[in-house]
């Protein structure tokens, strides 16, 4: 009797052992595919905080563009109306440039 004993304990035993791995298969199939789901997640997470960040960089290049454009036309003007309003110290002016610049490019 104790053989049958001992014979149900180890059949008890395989049966444990077993079940325990269809746990762990099903355990470890589980966490991969939580994992997989984690990582698409935070892909798509990453993928949307970059297409921000590229739209914030975007709207401050286009602004400071914009802001410096502003800056050379406005200048552009400012160096227009002078030159209307004196033409002749205009000419004298950019004639003495002109030496100084053929002046430096000899030496």
């Amino acid at each position: 009797m104790e053989a049958k004993s001992t014979q149900e304990d180890y059949d008890q035993v395989k049966r444990d052992l077993q079940a325990l791995r269809d746990d762990m298969a099903k355990l470890t199939r589980s966490v991969s595919e939580s994992q997989k789901s984690n990582i698409s997640s935070l892909r798509d997470e990453i993928r949307r905080e970059s297409r921000e960040a590229l739209d914030q960089v975007r709207q401050k290049g286009d602004a400071a563009f914009n802001r410096a454009k502003d800056a050379g036309d406005k200048a552009f003007h400012d160096v227009e109306h002078k030159i209307e309003e004196r033409p002749f110290l205009s000419i004298i002016i950019m004639f003495l440039a002109g030496i100084l610049v053929g002046k430096l490019l000899d030496r």
